[in-house]
């Protein structure tokens, strides 16, 4: 029975070995590493596109810019003043009658701005039919600037319908074509026409100018052409300057409305394109022109009113200018225009106000109308973030303190008193205020700078100090006292161990160093001044004084400051 058991156990086994070599049954194989985990792609931004070539500029051909340019520029305005010189001249040889002239111009004029209009049009967009044009207009307006201001042939109601008629020709022209030469010759001409005609000083002939304005104000509202509101302001304020001069005493109130009514238009010249498109950038001429009708307008209207004997108008006229100038820079900063032109606008109505109430003020008013004006600016600049505010604030404080120094408590006070100590106290104590109040509106991160105005503000404190010791001593206006300058002498030591020992016991170093300052100041006041000036007694009590105070003031630094390193 074993026999056959282990034969058929064997044959089982032979028959396993045969079944796996015939399906390969082995160990299970490794596991495969698993790949790395791949960070995600970013998320696919879409590239910037690519800047356009700027066109290659051209070389500049000489012969057709003598040939296309400036033959047409000369031509043009050899037409116009060949038109002026017409009338001109027919005038005071009596050729033809004042009718006949003023027709004759009028259809030579209309004929060439036709023929130049069809050029363009039809023959191509050349330089000469531009100048055709220009020439045309500007010979247009000096044509009806002769028939009413010169011939008085036309009403000056139809002569100013006709300018305006021909100004808004000009204009549309002008920006329609995207032409310099028809502004340059045309508008340009319009301005000068008065002054070639001879019209004078009339109030048509300024009529007639202002319509020209208004013309090339509407082309640099549209047209971002710098050149001419420069050459526009230069062409026209001489003439209306020269009509005020001979208006202004027979008509003092016209001529003002006037000076303000040129004013809003010169400033609309140099803001108009920044309302119509917004800007991020301060144009040097829009500025210049802004700073400059600014002051010419208060001048003129200053020295029309005061020399008319109304000194309180005069000032009146430059304090409500400015109140213009900051109110119209408020609302500027918070409409659409450059900031930049904003901030401007309210300068120059802050320098303009401080004008005004150095016109208007004086003494501790003065001080007190600066001081106000900094610690406003101060305020509006961290209001608003702007930090150019702290400079015109600093600007303004320190012509408060300049005049309270020089006027109000000269530095001779330290010798002889204070001729006014109500106005002294009043202005110093201003004048520190206001300090005090500005280094509160810094940020924080200008800490340093605060500090400095805080000091400068104690700085004023301890001045007018002084000179009341000076002057409650005894000095007076001439001649100085030995009681007071000892007394000055131990305020400045007794101060500055106080601040001292303050500043030790409260772990301050400003007080610290401000003590150590006004210690030096008085060792410098006692070892020059005292030496020299004071008789052998108060000599005596004098450095007596300071050197005390010096060694108690040594001996607790000392102390103070052992205790802190052993601490």
């Amino acid at each position: 029975m074993e026999a056959p058991l282990e034969s058929r156990l064997r044959s089982l086994e032979e028959r396993v070995k045969t079944l796996e070599a015939l399906l390969a049954v082995g160990p299970p194989p490794a596991a495969a590493p698993k790949p790395p985990v791949q960070p995600p792609a970013p998320w696919p931004t879409a590239a910037a596109p690519p800047r356009p070539p700027r066109p290659a500029r051209e070389p500049l051909d000489l012969e057709q810019v003598l040939g296309g340019r400036v033959l047409a520029w000369v031509g043009g305005v050899a037409v116009v003043l060949a038109a002026v010189f017409f009338l001109v001249m027919a005038v005071h040889n009596g050729w033809i009658d004042e009718t006949t002239r003023v027709v004759l111009a009028f259809l030579g004029a209309t004929a060439l701005v036709a023929v130049g209009v069809w050029l363009y049009e039809r023959k191509g967009q050349t330089q000469a039919a531009l100048a055709a044009v220009g020439a045309g207009l500007a010979a247009l307006f000096a044509s009806a600037t002769t028939a009413t201001a010169v011939y008085h042939l036309v009403s000056p109601a139809a002569g100013l319908v006709i300018a305006g008629l021909v100004g808004i020709a000009g204009t549309a022209v002008a920006v329609r074509w995207d032409s310099r030469v028809v502004a340059g010759i045309g508008i340009v001409g319009a301005l000068l026409a008065p002054v070639l005609v001879d019209a004078g000083r009339s109030t048509a002939s300024l009529a007639f100018m202002a319509i020209a304005l208004v013309s090339a104000v509407g082309v640099l509202i549209w047209r971002r052409w710098s050149w001419l509101a420069v050459v526009a302001y230069v062409v026209t304020a001489p003439q209306a300057a020269d009509w005020l001069d001979h208006e202004r005493h027979a008509h003092l109130g016209l001529a003002l409305v006037v000076t303000g009514a040129f004013w809003a238009l010169y400033l609309v010249a140099a803001l108009g394109y920044e309302l119509r498109v917004p800007t991020t950038t301060l144009r040097l001429a829009s500025a210049s022109l802004l700073f400059v009708n600014a002051a010419a307008t208060a001048a003129g209207g200053w020295a029309m009113l005061d020399d008319a004997g109304n000194g309180y108008g005069a000032t009146a006229w430059v304090l409500a200018l400015a109140a213009a100038h900051v109110v119209l820079g408020v609302v500027t900063l918070r409409g659409r225009i450059s900031r930049e032109i904003g901030a401007l606008i309210a300068a120059v109505g802050a320098a303009l106000a401080a004008v005004g109430m150095a016109l208007a003020l004086d003494g501790p008013a003065l001080v007190a109308g600066w001081t106000a004006e900094g610690v406003l600016m101060a305020w509006v600049a961290r209001r608003t973030g702007d930090q150019r505010g702290y400079l015109g604030s600093a600007v303004f404080l320190g012509l408060a303190a300049a005049h309270a120094v020089a006027f109000d408590a000269p530095p001779s006070a330290l010798a002889y008193g204070l001729d006014s100590p109500l106005t002294a106290v009043s202005a110093l104590a201003l004048v520190a205020a206001g300090l005090a109040a500005a280094a509160s509106f810094l940020p924080p991160e200008r800490r340093g700078e605060a500090d400095t105005v805080r000091i400068l503000a104690a700085a004023a404190v301890v001045y007018l100090g002084s000179a009341l010791v000076v002057d409650v001593a005894g000095a007076h206006t001439g001649n100085t006292t030995q009681n007071s300058q000892l007394a000055l002498s131990a305020f400045w030591a007794a101060l500055g161990f106080t601040s001292l020992v303050t500043g030790l016991a409260r772990d301050k170093r400003p007080l610290r160093l401000a003590g150590l300052a006004l210690l030096g100041l008085a060792v410098g006041k006692v070892f020059i001044v005292d030496l020299a000036a004071l008789e052998s007694i108060w000599r005596v009590a004098s450095f007596l004084g300071l050197g005390l105070l010096l060694l108690a003031a040594a001996f607790g630094y000392q102390r103070a400051r052992s205790g802190a390193g052993s601490a």
